[in-house]
């Protein structure tokens, strides 16, 4: 039986760090997952009081905020990057919250590099579905 939640990854020895690509284990991708998934959660229950309050559509545009955490958490756990370690020029594959320096100059600047890309690409996500919530003809009734 395959598990639908996570990616296919190894075990844990044999996941390394790797500048610009890798800076989490499967612990912190499962905490990754696990925001994912309640911001996914928080976005559906807010999506349903827009239909169930009939809320203007500007209002809507809220949507974007749990949409964000959404989509964060669930490009850091596919890409096994974390976005703040990258930012910070940090890694950890082993316990939840032990990290580890990055010691190379060159290493962090591609792991700012990745992680920047990556907030990029969830604010893109997060504004695409906000704006097609902003548009949708949601009505109670």
């Amino acid at each position: 039986m395959t598990d639908l939640t996570a990616p296919n990854l190894p075990p844990e020895e044999s996941i390394d760090y790797i500048a610009g690509s890798c800076n989490i284990g499967k612990r912190e991708i499962r905490r990754r997952q696990t925001v994912a998934a309640l911001g996914a959660l928080v976005t559906m229950l807010i999506l349903f009081s827009f239909y169930h309050y009939n809320v203007t559509r500007l209002d809507r545009l809220a949507i974007f905020f749990p949409m964000i955490m959404t989509s964060i958490g669930f490009l850091q756990a596919r890409k096994r990057f974390c976005l703040a370690y990258g930012l910070t020029g940090l890694f950890n594959f082993g316990t939840n919250g032990k990290v580890q320096k990055v010691i190379s100059p060159a290493d962090r600047a591609m792991d700012r590099k990745t992680a920047i890309t990556l907030l990029f690409q969830s604010t893109v996500i997060s504004i695409l579905f906000a704006g097609i919530i902003f548009f949708l003809p949601i009505r109670h009734g």
